[in-house]
């Protein structure tokens, strides 16, 4: 399915009849219907490695304060804005580690500002407050990479999806991924890979088993910090609806298991995994199959009033 089919918007506002937040505008005078959310969160070492480089988050925001969320929950959009990311590090010793956990950090010490912005009415544009977000990041572990020697070159992925009612605004770069289940039909990987090999992939030059097996399909082109001159986040909207489900994971997941398996662990799993959380499921069945990396998975279920 091509981008455009599920109203990824990068560069459009969206009609104000549809009464939904626009990415480059204000709020529209009526909001879109209140949504819940379901969620879970897993991170795990993996079999190889002795640090966890992967960090994840998952908050709400709303005029007054950040509010953390646990590993597994629900909730409601009325009057609060749902956040979740998936970072991963990389760099010598612990940087990596370090890295992830500025990243996901830092979003919970501008994002309160941004919603107070955002609910008063003032023509705040999502786009540019989520690139802005992501250079801010990038600019704090470029410093830090200079200042320290242990800490060169270190730098992170981030995959963050900001729902509100009606659409996700997400802000991606690296290779963690973001993929969009419909309430009907397949899936659909929202983001890009920032790889040539991500290239080669969807240039349809190269196939899913292929890219899995390419030898430098872990060699980024652009992430935050590391030898990146600047960051250049891919940044875009996709409408949200009832029984819509999203997936951020690190690519750990992905080494582990096919996208057949990652929906079908989704929407469809055995018996043996049903009475698992979503997240957890994807975790363990992409540690069975691989684990050479640490895995992180997210999973959000958009539900109804």
């Amino acid at each position: 399915m091509e981008p455009d089919a599920i109203n990824l918007k990068p560069d459009v506002m969206p009609e104000e009849k549809s009464s939904r937040p626009s990415i480059l505008g204000g709020v529209a005078s009526e909001r879109a219907p209140f949504l819940t959310f379901k969620w879970s969160g897993q991170t795990h070492v993996g079999k190889v490695r002795k640090n966890n480089e992967d960090a994840f988050l998952a908050l709400t925001i709303d005029a007054e304060e950040v509010r953390y969320l646990g590993k597994i929950g629900e909730g409601r959009s009325e009057n609060c804005d749902y956040l979740f990311a998936v970072s991963d590090g990389m760099g010598g010793e612990k940087s990596g580690e370090f890295a992830s956990k500025i990243a996901v950090e830092k979003i919970t010490r501008m994002m309160p500002r941004h919603f107070s912005q955002r609910a008063s009415g003032l023509p705040t544009g999502f786009g540019d407050i989520l690139t802005d977000l992501f250079n801010r990041i990038h600019a704090d572990l470029k410093k830090l990479g200079e200042s320290y020697e242990e800490c060169r070159n270190m730098g992170a992925t981030l995959s963050l999806g900001w729902f509100v009612p009606g659409w996700m605004y997400f802000a991606h770069i690296g290779d963690s991924r973001i993929y969009y289940l419909p309430a009907e039909g397949g899936m659909t990987q929202v983001t890009h890979d920032d790889s040539h090999v991500g290239w080669l992939r969807r240039k349809g030059e190269i196939n899913e088993r292929q890219q899995r097996t390419h030898p430098q399909k872990n060699m980024l082109s652009k992430a935050l910090g590391a030898k990146c001159r600047e960051a250049d986040p891919q940044v875009g909207a996709v409408s949200c609806h009832p029984g819509d489900r999203f997936l951020f994971c690190s690519d750990g997941l992905n080494d582990g298991l096919w996208d057949r398996a990652l929906q079908e662990l989704i929407r469809e799993p055995r018996a043996a995994l049903a009475a698992l959380p979503v997240a957890q499921r994807l975790v363990q069945e992409a540690l069975s199959e691989s684990g050479r990396d640490n895995i992180t998975a997210v999973v959000v279920e958009i539900g109804g009033e």
